[in-house]
């Protein structure tokens, strides 16, 4: 067995501040979401992924796997959205198995509405408190780190 890499004191620090920072961020911007448009960010991010993409529809193995969330997790939060009517499901076509979350007509215009608000709360947060060369640098980071973790979760499937 391989001896522990303990984190030295300048890692450890580190570590616990990006913990405590996406924390504090995650909640701050859950707040201002729930406050302004009445939803967790979390149905703030389907909406994003579902308006990203060509006829605002995806696979519900899609949308789970873009969203990092379980399947049955995304399942839930898209039957909250129907709910709202922001999402519909369909059938998808080409597998009777699979089905399709839809965003709606309503569910893009609520995310017009909500997305420059959130966005304001980012820039405040995050963006605005960042030099550019940090901004790219945090982004080359997180770039990294994902890169890492899809490689392993890849590997294991």
């Amino acid at each position: 067995m391989a001896e522990t890499r303990w984190l030295s004191p300048d890692e450890q620090r580190t570590w616990r501040s990006y913990i405590e920072a996406n924390r504090l961020l995650n909640e701050a911007l859950d707040r201002q979401l729930q406050r302004d448009a009445g939803m967790p960010h979390t149905y703030y991010e389907i909406l994003v992924r579902l308006s990203d993409v060509p006829g605002h529809r995806l696979r519900m193995s899609e949308l789970a796997h873009s969203s990092l969330s379980s399947r049955s997790r995304l399942s839930h939060a898209v039957s909250r959205l129907e709910e709202r009517g922001w999402v519909r499901r369909e059938s998808c076509p080409t597998d009777g198995r699979g089905a399709l979350a839809v965003l709606t007509d309503e569910g893009y215009s609520v995310l017009k509405a909500a997305a420059p608000a959130h966005v304001a709360e980012v820039r405040k947060h995050l963006m605005d408190r960042l030099s550019p060369e940090q901004v790219a640098q945090l982004g080359e980071i997180c770039r990294v780190i994902c890169d890492g973790l899809t490689e392993q979760a890849t590997a294991r499937a």
